[in-house]
């Protein structure tokens, strides 16, 4: 009887136990399926923001400008544009390459010339190098495949082919985005829609029939002033103090005024001057801004524009006279705005966060560009 009653409560002890860690492995099992269930889904969440991050697709157009540091500049913003995690970057060259005398003061004439082999961008077709500008007629980017288009042409650019040039009406008429980028301001002065995209340019054979110049004068005030004069002018290279006249997302967080480092300041630019929003200004002093070159020109004494967001059709221009050669890129303020201005002209948005180093208005702030990687 004893050995019935220890066998009886053997088997009851012996069922507790089953059942006691029974309890257990279920909870255990439970809680390890619940991380297994929580990774996965964070793991499927996190595959779904990569594959539906949007890339913005970029084109930068090149091969003309008389600032013959062009070769280095196009892949500076190439870079920029991919490291900042939000584009993709193709280059379209025009087939006749020309480097305009306009290079930089801290090089000699041998530097300018190295460029085009130093900073080669693979895929691109075969270019021939002239001695002034010559226009290709089979120049004919596929503007729709791309988000927004980058000019990094200038002064002297020959013109498109018609069937180029209606192309890229209706592309930006459509809703697309294009940066203008320093000397791309003076480029086709004679093409009527270009210029309502810029708002404003410099020579170019511009003239007063093109439209007014547009300022803000020592009241704050935005003039629109249609008087006789040149068009496009500038001094020496020089530091600027640059002022934010609206509040807009490409300027939204930036400090009231900020310093922006050796760069040409344009003056008396002019143009149709229509749905231009003028972002921000710098001073054109009348000595400190007269060029050298012409001494019966003086800087105009006016807050000249030089970061501007300009509408056309569905489109969005985003114009910056900022960017004369390497060390003016090197700036903060100007891979700031230009990152900014690159993104809202392709989206209307912008969902970058301004950076740590960005300038006041008592400092220059530089990072200094090393060619780091390919940008193919």
């Amino acid at each position: 009887m004893k050995f019935a009653i220890c066998c009886i409560d053997l088997l009851l002890k012996l069922n507790n136990w089953i059942f006691y860690n029974f309890k257990i492995m279920n909870s255990i099992r439970f809680f390890c399926c619940a991380i297994i269930i929580i990774l996965s889904s964070c793991e499927i969440t996190t595959q779904d923001q990569r594959m539906n991050k949007s890339i913005v697709r970029a084109l930068i157009i090149d091969g003309e400008n008389n600032h013959g540091v062009w070769p280095m500049t196009t892949f500076m913003m190439k870079d920029y544009l991919e490291s900042s995690g939000l584009f993709e970057v193709d280059v379209v060259r025009k087939k006749y390459v020309w480097q305009g005398p306009h290079s930089d003061h801290r090089h000699d004439e041998a530097w300018r010339h190295t460029l085009l082999k130093e900073y080669t961008i693979p895929g691109l077709d075969e270019t021939v190098t002239v001695s002034e500008p010559k226009a290709d007629s089979l120049f004919k980017p596929d503007f729709h495949k791309y988000d927004v288009v980058i000019s990094n042409l200038g002064w002297k650019a020959t013109n498109w082919p018609e069937d180029t040039k209606k192309n890229f009406e209706r592309y930006m008429s459509d809703g697309g985005g294009l940066v203008v980028i320093h000397a791309a301001d003076n480029s086709f002065g004679n093409w009527s829609e270009y210029n309502k995209m810029i708002g404003i340019g410099g020579w170019g054979d511009r003239s007063t029939e093109d439209g007014p110049y547009l300022y803000y004068d020592d009241e704050d005030q935005e003039v629109k002033d249609p008087s006789e004069g040149i068009c496009g002018s500038h001094g020496l290279q020089q530091d600027l103090l640059i002022t934010n006249r609206v509040n807009h997302p490409i300027t939204d967080g930036l400090p009231s005024t900020w310093l922006h480092g050796s760069d040409e300041l344009y003056d008396r630019l002019r143009g149709p001057a229509e749905y231009v929003t003028v972002l921000s200004t710098a001073y054109s002093d009348v000595e400190k801004n007269a060029p050298p070159w012409d001494p019966n020109a003086k800087g105009s004494g006016r807050h000249e524009p030089v970061l501007m967001a300009i509408d056309y059709g569905s489109g969005r221009v985003f114009h910056s006279t900022l960017g004369h050669s390497y060390y003016s890129m090197e700036s903060v303020g100007f891979i700031t705005t230009f990152l900014r201005g690159a993104e809202w002209a392709a989206t209307g948005a912008v969902t970058q966060e301004i950076p740590e180093d960005f300038p006041d208005d008592s400092e220059v702030s530089v990072r200094k560009w090393q060619k780091k990687r390919s940008t193919d």
